[in-house]
């Protein structure tokens, strides 16, 4: 459910849900490591099959996996947040607005300098 609330949110803010949420059914071992190893920052989710449970979830920094076996999306969405956030990290452009949601209306955390997206979902959000 939260993975679909990512992805409209996303998709709201003009941005790519495949730059933040991958989804591997069905490859080799071999094809995933390939992709995540060519993914900036993100969250991947392993399935057997398209309506199976997730095998793994987890996120990748700079091509790498730095949290993996995660209970769910939501967590892994959660996780990826507390590590930019700790690690005083720059958003990537192609998520800039989604995370900075995140970060401002839904944590409240430095919620004063809006953008102009994030104001506008804000002032929807809160009618």
């Amino acid at each position: 459910m939260l993975m679909c609330i990512i992805k409209g949110l996303c998709m709201y803010l003009s941005e790519d849900p495949k730059d933040l949420v991958q989804e591997y059914m069905d490859i080799t071992e071999a094809n995933t490591l390939s992709a995540i190893e060519r993914t900036v920052v993100g969250i991947y989710v392993v399935r057997e099959t398209p309506s199976s449970n997730s095998s793994d979830v987890g996120v990748i920094l700079e091509g790498v996996v730095v949290l993996r076996d995660l209970e769910n999306v939501a967590l892994a969405a959660a996780m990826l947040f507390g590590v930019f956030y700790i690690l005083n990290m720059r958003y990537p452009s192609k998520l800039h607005y989604t995370l900075e949601v995140i970060q401002k209306i839904i944590v409240e955390l430095d919620a004063a300098d809006l953008s102009r997206k994030a104001q506008s979902l804000k002032t929807k959000v809160h009618q």
